[in-house]
């Protein structure tokens, strides 16, 4: 039986109200008073699409081995890297092996579900037990745009597999067109959509119903026997008309979580998905269908398996775990949309050295120590000798990755005066569940969070940005675990 094994969705922890934008912007464009409904998520200023799919990533192998993952897809409209396989990275912060497949899938919102059936197609082809399909979007709409107004920042991943599947995957249905209502060239920074009346009524109106009339004709299935219909349109009125028009009951339809974060993108379909199967029960029919450029339409039914994950609430929670972000020109700052001036500390040359890092991407990646196989004493950086002045061995060492361990904060400070687009920058020395010692940043979080001995978990963030080389560096950062700001 081929299917889902897993699902997480990861929504940043920062919250935009939608009426602080039409506050600041309403004098330019009113009519965006007409989505000013509810919140978008806003990912952090060290967070873009790939680590918003690694930390989707991570919450869905919990309780799976990442070295049995065999593929890993990544899809994204706004990859960091244009030519650097940005689906590597997510890979190598999921400590997978290196002996594993990977691809970027982008050039649609559709990618999302391009990569789940390519892992579905993987799997099912015996070409490897399970796969990992993740997506991540940070979409940006001009200052005042419709499109700022509904975009939010999230990510998602499903594991598929042929074992203990949750899901069974029934068979897929797609649609391709070049039907362009949203577009951004190879140099643009925004996206830009055609008129509002032709992405509703030639759009979402007349390619969704038409994805879901072909899957339902593929497998002679009655819409009424479909237990939940999950796909994207953050037009209401639009959303209404479709269900209208097909005949669905209200309790078909899942939310389409634009209230609490906003159109994601190419995770959108997948975030939706995963939400839809926090509360799914045996024997429920699940259709996925997503758009861009066409559709994809795929039905899954849940097994009786889903049972073993009643109480892994893998987006409810991180929809819930939300701070307010009630500053929009730092949200302008954050995306770069605003220049600020970081003084010359911001001009430091932040230059990488990239053979420097291949011999230490375990490390960097995916937070890799070293553990003594004569003594036990886990270390990191990864060291040939143990540190141990009683052991001392040499090259006896075993590979420990640190990343999901945890730890414990030892000391911490604040620099007003290091250069950050969130002041101040907050680090400070850890101690790693079973040994070891960082200095390392905190995120998502506040100096009053903190204090000596408060566990911390680890997420991996951007840690500079090199504007001269168009570069993103990434590293791990701490947050600490309270339950006021935990995130996974």
């Amino acid at each position: 039986m081929i299917g889902i094994c897993s699902y997480a969705g990861y929504v940043p922890r920062y919250r935009l109200n939608r009426m602080n934008i039409v506050a600041a912007m309403g004098w330019l464009n009113p009519a965006i008073l007409m989505n000013a409904a509810g919140e978008k998520a806003v990912a952090n200023h060290d967070e873009d699409a790939i680590t918003m799919a690694v930390s989707a990533g991570v919450r869905c192998l919990n309780g799976f081995s990442p070295a049995d993952v065999d593929a890993l897809y990544f899809a994204t409209t706004t990859a960091p890297f244009k030519e650097r396989q940005n689906a590597n990275i997510v890979a190598g912060a999921l400590a997978t092996r290196e002996e594993i497949r990977t691809a970027d899938f982008s050039g649609s919102v559709k990618s999302g579900t391009a990569a789940l059936l390519s892992a579905l197609e993987h799997v099912g082809a015996g070409s490897g037990h399970k796969a990992l399909a993740c997506a991540a979007d940070c979409r940006l709409g001009k200052v005042g745009s419709v499109q700022e107004m509904v975009f939010g920042d999230s990510g998602a991943a499903i594991l598929v597999g042929d074992k203990d599947v949750i899901a069974k995957y029934v068979g897929s249905f797609s649609t391709a067109y070049d039907f362009v209502d949203h577009f951004r060239g190879a140099n643009s920074k925004y996206d830009r959509q055609w008129e509002e009346r032709w992405i509703r009524d030639l759009g979402y109106d007349r390619l969704i119903p038409e994805a879901i009339a072909g899957i339902c004709k593929k497998y002679d299935l009655e819409l009424s026997a479909i237990n939940k219909i999950i796909y994207p349109c953050y037009y209401g009125g639009a959303r209404k008309k479709i269900n209208r028009d097909l005949g669905l009951e209200f309790n078909q339809v899942q939310d389409d979580l634009m209230m609490d974060a906003g159109d994601s993108g190419s995770a959108h379909p997948l975030l939706m998905l995963a939400r839809a199967l926090e509360d799914a029960a045996p024997g429920d029919k699940l259709l996925l269908v997503s758009y861009g450029n066409g559709c994809d339409a795929i039905l899954f039914e849940v097994t009786e398996a889903i049972a073993d994950f009643a109480d892994r609430k893998r987006v409810s929670d991180s929809l819930k775990n939300s701070q307010e972000f009630d500053n929009f020109y730092k949200y302008l700052a954050w995306r770069d949309m605003l220049p600020v001036e970081l003084g010359m500390r911001g001009e430091e040359e932040r230059l990488t050295r990239w053979s420097l890092v291949w011999r230490n991407r375990k490390a960097i990646l995916s937070l890799q120590g070293t553990r003594c196989l004569e003594c036990g004493t886990q270390q990191y950086p990864p060291q040939r000798i143990c540190i141990n002045p009683d052991c001392g061995a040499i090259d006896r060492m075993e590979e420990v990755v640190l990343s999901g361990k945890g730890g414990h904060i030892v000391s911490f400070t604040s620099d007003m005066l290091a250069a950050t687009l969130n002041p101040p920058a907050i680090y400070g020395n850890i101690d790693f569940v079973g040994g070891g010692r960082l200095m390392i940043d905190f995120t998502d979080c506040t100096l009053e969070d903190l204090r000596v001995g408060m566990p911390v978990h680890f997420s991996f963030r951007v840690k500079y940005f090199d504007q001269k080389r168009d570069d993103t560096f990434y590293f791990w950062k701490a947050i600490p675990a309270g339950e006021a700001i935990k995130n996974a």
